[in-house]
């Protein structure tokens, strides 16, 4: 996964994302919604050929800031839906 910053402000930052799935930039999009300072949140693919996305976020706080706790937060929930699964679904042979 590549991600360069295409322009940034105090309030907003857009960012181009290549080699990634989209899905998993949907799951951080929707955690920076969760927040009440955000603005917007928005997830694109530029092109389907070449995998490249594109993410924007506007909040009334520091952007990058945002997406880090947004990210953070999407880590947080896939381990713990990982121990979920793992504690109560068995495998059988």
């Amino acid at each position: 996964m590549k991600a360069k910053v295409i322009n940034s402000t105090p309030e907003e930052i857009n960012l181009s994302i290549k080699e990634t799935d989209i899905g998993i930039l949907y799951i951080v999009q929707h955690e920076v919604l969760k927040k009440d300072d955000t603005n917007f949140a928005g997830v694109i693919m530029k092109h389907p050929l070449t995998s490249e996305c594109w993410m924007r976020v506007s909040t009334s706080t520091d952007p990058l800031d945002e997406l880090k706790r947004a990210t953070d937060s999407a880590i947080q929930t896939a381990r713990d839906l990982k121990e979920l699964i793992n504690s109560t679904v068995k495998v059988v042979d």
